[in-house]
């Protein structure tokens, strides 16, 4: 017979309690008969709790995928280790940050027994211990340890372990080695030990893969499609997500949570439990640090092709190695060449921003810029100054009509998370540009709409 532990598992009795006369003093009594009906066991402890609603069954659910986060961002390397030898038999970075595991078990194995020594009194144990638990510090980490029949399992945390995490220690040791049981015993016969799986096994039984870097599916099946666009917090975050990702491969859903806090008002659990339900459903997926190291290099190597294939051959990148070249040549110049220089600078400028080509704009009016300010050509520094603002002036402005535009499309859709983001960019380049007076009234109408939306989630 296999027998299991199941917890968090949630009963639905199915009969109105308004209609039910057993309810509520009966209702133990009768979940009990019920699941003894489907081989359900009990512990002498069995405790049952009535949720009443909806709403509390999701906040408890919350709760617990919060706690699950926390847990794992607390894990900073998981060592496993042979009992009876102390040798270490698995070393998995989880922050990415390696440790000796062979000084690491050693350490440990004469922590153990130093402790278990019967010529040691409690009161001088170099570590405490609760339950099942050893508990001791090295170097600058927090380390929990526990013991399986043919393991330890050793964990090397930022701060000490939550309850959470006790239990969820004491489930997967048992089930660990249930699983790999005679991959252990053939270890001790023979000095042999093959991973396998193990590695995946750890990063699934403790929801590892929730630090993982993550990227966006490719193609999302039309169900899920269904559902994204009937959740607004899901559909915000996947829109966030392909903002995210064209700056880079990959991101982190801490730093994704973070963003998502600061655009609404929303309790962190909340944030994450729509982003757990992304990852349940691989809309979101996690990737191994060393395949988003990869794809970094590769995709710097195609944007650098990318440049040097399309880099307009008369484009003038304003590097240090330019401005000392200028330099030079203006060294002895007088300022009657000097000024044709400048006139000329500004010429190709203003063909550049006729064209809508502002960068190159930009770098040709500053050029002129610099030699002004060389030269300490007083009018010609203030002119092209002024030239400079106008072109930031109409830029900025460019960007701010696309950002306002795709936030009233993104609240006309329905997807006031994202017309948020949007309006808070807006405000955001409003606010920073000193052109505009800090009393303009777009600033506060954003402000005033900004408030409203929220209001409405």
């Amino acid at each position: 017979m296999v027998y299991f532990k199941l917890n968090n598992i949630g009963f639905n009795c199915g009969i109105d309690k308004t209609k039910c006369p057993k309810y509520p003093k009966g209702c133990l009594k009768c979940i009990k008969e019920r699941l003894k009906g489907l081989s359900f066991e009990f512990d002498s402890n069995f405790e049952a709790f009535e949720i009443d609603s909806i709403e509390k069954r999701q906040q408890m659910e919350r709760e617990l995928i919060w706690q699950k986060f926390l847990d794992v961002l607390n894990i900073r390397h998981v060592v496993m280790m042979d009992k009876e030898s102390g040798l270490a038999l698995l070393n998995y970075p989880v922050s990415g940050e390696k440790v000796d595991a062979e000084l690491l078990s050693g350490f440990i194995q004469a922590n153990i027994t130093f402790s278990e020594s019967s010529k040691v009194s409690n009161d001088i144990s170099r570590f405490s211990t609760s339950h099942q638990f050893y508990e001791f510090q090295y170097k600058n980490f927090n380390i929990l340890l526990t013991n399986g029949d043919y393991v330890r399992l050793c964990l090397i945390l930022d701060h000490k372990a939550s309850d959470h995490m006790r239990t969820q220690i004491n489930h997967f040791i048992n089930m660990y080695e249930i699983t790999y049981q005679d991959t252990f015993i053939k270890f001790r016969d023979t000095r042999a030990f093959d991973l396998n799986d193990m590695i995946e096994y750890i990063i699934d039984s403790f929801n590892i893969n929730l630090v993982f870097p993550m990227t966006l599916a490719q193609s999302i099946a039309p169900s899920d499609l269904e559902t994204l666009e009937r959740n607004q917090i899901q559909k915000a975050i996947v829109n966030l997500v392909k903002e995210l990702l064209i700056s880079k491969p990959f991101f982190f859903i801490n730093n994704l949570l973070n963003k998502v806090k600061k655009i609404v008002n929303i309790e962190a659990n909340r944030i994450l439990y729509e982003i757990y339900q992304l990852v349940e459903k691989n809309i979101l997926l996690p990737t191994k640090l060393e395949t988003a190291v990869i794809n970094i290099e590769m995709i710097k190597e195609a944007n650098h092709k990318k440049v040097e294939k399309y880099k307009p051959i008369s484009s003038i990148i304003i590097t240090d190695h330019d401005l000392d070249e200028l330099r030079e040549k203006i060294s002895d110049i007088d300022s009657t060449s000097a000024a044709m220089l400048i006139k000329d600078l500004m010429k190709k400028g203003k063909a550049a921003e006729k064209s809508a080509a502002y960068q190159e704009a930009e770098k040709e009016y500053k050029k002129g810029l610099f030699i002004a300010r060389e030269l300490d050509l007083k009018e010609d520094i203030g002119r092209i100054s002024y030239v400079i603002l106008e072109l930031e002036k109409k830029t900025k402005q460019i960007e701010l009509d696309f950002i306002l535009k795709a936030g009233e499309n993104a609240e006309k859709s329905g997807d006031i998370i994202n017309s948020i983001n949007y309006y808070q960019k807006a405000l955001k380049i409003l606010e920073s540009f000193l052109i505009y007076n800090i009393s303009d009234s777009r600033i506060k109408k954003l402000k005033k709409k900004i408030l409203k939306l929220r209001s409405e989630i």
